[in-house]
């Protein structure tokens, strides 16, 4: 019987999920988390993909341990929980081109990537979707890797990133998340003159309401007189022609 999880390199723990999945099939549980945590030791601190092969009349078991996903890899190396929500606005951080190598080696065997040229391009496009920087550099780098930029890096499968490299990309990553920072405070100090804007919009409209009724109290009008206020001159003019006729009718009858 096959059975897939997805567990925690080096420190898979007893869970509902694994005892949902493990439970019915009689295996020794403790076991099994304590050969996984043995054989996914080197991934420590990252999902890992793993496959238990479980003889159901014996219990026996084998494990087969994948290459953790490029995003866990990524987000291991720069100590990441999480990449960017936008990666177009938000960058998270920034990485070298031995690194993108070093984690293009781990993931190659279970790539289709023909090239392991091709390999480094597509841990690349995983960097861009999330929001990580490579070489200072967005998309663009594919570009420069194309170019035979970073053939020497690649040819080499060259792992080790310099003290001066990784001081440099630190140094311009901080100037990323400063220009960052700023567009987000002029992102809020926008929308908070919108909102403003709004309320200001809103407030105007009462105001107009509030002195009609003023109006309409000042001559003892009802609100939906003062809305026709013809009909209600019409009715006044009515009234008096009516009264002036009425003494006329009268004179009539006695003559």
């Amino acid at each position: 019987m096959i059975i897939k999880l997805l567990v925690d390199g080096g420190e898979m723990k007893p869970g509902p999920i694994v005892g949902q999945k493990l439970g019915p099939v009689g295996v020794n549980i403790g076991q099994v988390i304590s050969d996984v945590n043995k054989a996914t030791a080197e991934f420590k601190g990252t999902k890992v993909p793993i496959t238990l092969d479980v003889d159901t009349k014996t219990k026996k078991f084998k494990i087969e341990v994948s290459s953790p996903p490029t995003s866990e890899l990524l987000k291991k190396e720069l100590g990441l929980e999480s990449g960017s929500g936008d990666h177009k606005k938000n960058k998270v951080g920034n990485i070298s081109i031995e690194t993108i190598i070093k984690v293009a080696k781990t993931k190659y065997s279970n790539m289709l990537a023909k090239e392991f040229k091709s390999a480094v391009k597509s841990i690349v496009g995983s960097c861009v979707s999330l929001g990580i920087l490579v070489e200072s550099k967005g998309k663009e780098l594919i570009q420069d890797i194309d170019n035979r930029v970073y053939d020497s890096e690649i040819n080499a499968q060259k792992t080790e990133t310099s003290s001066e490299k990784k001081s440099a990309l630190k140094a311009h990553f901080e100037k990323v998340l400063k220009t960052q920072e700023e567009m987000k405070k002029a992102e809020e100090a926008a929308k908070a003159a919108e909102e403003a804007a709004k309320l200001a919009a809103a407030a105007a409209t009462p105001g107009a309401a509030a002195t009609a009724a003023n109006a309409a109290a000042a001559t003892g009008t009802k609100a939906g007189e003062v809305a026709a206020p013809g009909a209600a001159a019409t009715a006044g003019k009515t009234t008096v022609a009516a009264a002036g006729k009425a003494p006329a009718g009268k004179e009539a009858k006695k003559k």
